[in-house]
């Protein structure tokens, strides 16, 4: 083996968004540019601790460039300073299981590569990421820091060798370096296992009167579905969807959505529907559930967990709080109220949840874009989302369709909905969100159709633990009896921006409660559209996506 330093020079498109760096494949494929951030992380988080005194974590979705980039990061660790990897079998981990690896073996922190929901292939996307020793993705300074370091960096150190067989189970020496191949499964599934009641769900899923089906969306919760859903809870074979982590996601798109899990929503619709349905992302962090002829929300479930949660062994003693992204709807608030939790309100970007959890502070959170978590882990979790339903389900013996419904009447339902214009161009999303921080000081009591504004703002979060600030986070619009228009750009997309506009308002009457979202808030729809004039920043006259 040989230690080389390599010449280099700065990209300048290196700063992480909220879960990371994310850019297409042939991009991170270029002469340094994965090198490049990996020594930025590294310089990044190098401080007065030796590498060598703890584990890095290192695992991905498998999507295409997944091995390739462990070997880099292998031969790069090396070099500097690092002891010892913890790596999933052929560079697999669901980015739940990497951060529940980290905080079980007590990690340094981890390298997670994935791109989490975006299509992956050698034409598609590619992510890489940062996890910290409490398992969770790195905070603001941290990434800036690394950031800062990408702009500056004009070399990097690595080892000229062999690369090192992922495949096999155990420990193998690369050269003053310790490897560990672990099973990619066994450590969550144990900690599944410490949370939810097996015995229940096992009851439930061999049952004559119950069918269910997971899709794994040829992604990475497939060999953790498998082990856990039809290997140690007994559910029948085929259960499992997809199960198969392919490089390219089988050229399908590994969203949990209705438009990407076709098949699973025709298995639980019609008169022959199955009881419950279930779906996860590329990384395995999001879920979407389904009933009989029944779409649950991202939001709606968040609540429904919060208030059945005493149901399940690993909260059976209730919860500290909870805590929601700022464009999730206000469903969670209301149980929150009447539960008497704290009640917290973040920033988009799992990181925030997580001074709330080690603080103690709160013990679910969850976002719309179909992620939901506890304290057992600093990331979402969809597998863990979906044993949580089956759960609820084995102990209420109810459809999910009456849970939700008998949970609308007593909490009222929050009729929501997101729309997203996907790779519009940057300077028309941008022009469109500077134009509404101006109208934001003009809005307030103004009459809207049927509505009156009773606030707007550009959202700000001052962190209740460490007191971090974060502004620009997203334009609200409030309305007089809790109707609210968000809009914000994300950060997940690598072409062009996205603006994602998020339409909510809530309805106690039990006998309007049934009404299609797109139809219930029809009026909002059409007055955010208007305030935004999104046709005029983006060219656009329809969302890309609606759920």
């Amino acid at each position: 083996m040989k230690n080389i330093t390599v010449d280099s020079h700065p990209f300048a498109d290196q700063k992480p968004g909220t879960s990371g760096l994310r850019k297409k494949v042939k991009q991170f494929q270029q002469p340094h540019y994965l090198e490049n951030f990996i020594q930025s992380v590294f310089n990044a988080i190098r401080g007065n601790d030796s590498f060598a005194e703890k584990a890095l974590v290192v695992g991905g979705d498998g999507r295409f460039y997944n091995r390739e980039a462990i070997q880099i990061i292998m031969k790069m660790a090396l070099v500097n300073g690092f002891g010892k990897l913890i790596i999933g079998q052929n560079g697999l981990l669901s980015t739940p299981a990497a951060s529940a690896v980290i905080r079980k073996y007590q990690a340094f922190g981890g390298i997670i590569l994935s791109a989490s929901h975006n299509p992956g292939g050698p034409d598609a996307d590619f992510g890489i990421k940062f996890n910290t020793a409490n398992g969770g993705p790195a905070n603001e300074e941290l990434t800036e820091a690394i950031f800062q370091h990408s702009l500056s960096i004009d070399r990097y150190q690595m080892v000229e060798a062999e690369d090192i067989d992922l495949s096999q189970i155990g420990s193998q020496q690369f050269d003053k370096l310790s490897v560990d191949i672990i099973d990619p499964v066994v450590d969550y599934a144990d900690l599944m296992e410490q949370l939810f009641d097996f015995q229940r769900i096992r009851e439930l899923l061999t049952s004559a009167n119950f069918r269910m089906h997971f899709d794994a969306m040829n992604a990475i919760t497939g060999p953790y579905a498998m082990t856990i859903l039809e290997q140690k809870l007994g559910a029948p074979a085929g259960t499992v969807l997809r199960a198969e982590p392919l490089p390219d996601f089988g050229g399908d798109h590994p969203d949990p959505n209705l438009a990407h899990a076709q098949d699973l929503h025709k298995r639980l619709s019609g008169d022959h529907a199955a009881d419950f349905g279930a779906a996860s992302d590329g990384d395995g962090d999001r879920n979407m559930i389904l009933g009989a002829n029944f779409y649950v929300t991202p939001s709606d479930s968040l609540a429904v967990l919060a208030a059945n949660a005493t149901l399940v062994p690993g909260y059976k003693d209730g919860l500290a709080g909870v805590a929601r992204s700022m464009p999730t709807s206000q469903a969670v608030d209301r149980v929150a109220r009447q539960l008497n939790l704290p009640c917290f309100e973040t920033p988009t970007g799992w990181k925030f949840f997580g001074n709330l959890l080690d603080a103690g502070k709160i013990t679910l959170c969850g976002e719309e874009s179909f992620g939901t978590g506890s304290n057992h882990v600093r990331e979402k979790d969809g597998l863990w989302a979906v044993l949580f339903w089956l759960n609820i389900l084995a102990v209420r013996g109810e459809s999910v369709e009456d849970i939700l419904k008998q949970h609308w009447d007593k909490f009222g339902r929050d009729y929501y909905t997101r729309h997203d214009y996907e790779a519009v161009t940057n300077d028309g999303a941008e022009l469109l969100m500077t134009a509404l921080r101006e109208k934001t000081q003009t809005l307030a009591g103004l009459q809207l159709g049927s509505y009156q504004v009773e606030s707007a703002d550009d959202f700000a979060y001052t962190d209740p633990v460490d007191e971090s600030i974060s502004q620009h986070q997203g334009i609200r619009i409030l309305m007089r009896g809790g109707s609210r228009i968000i809009y914000r750009l994300s950060g997940t997309g690598t072409e062009g921006a996205t603006l994602r506009v998020y339409i909510e308002s809530h309805e106690t009457d039990i006998n309007k409660q049934s009404e299609d979202p797109q139809n219930a808030l029809s009026e909002l729809i059409d007055l955010a559209s208007q305030i935004a004039k999104i046709n005029h920043y983006t060219g656009r006259n329809k969302p890309d996506v609606m759920t």
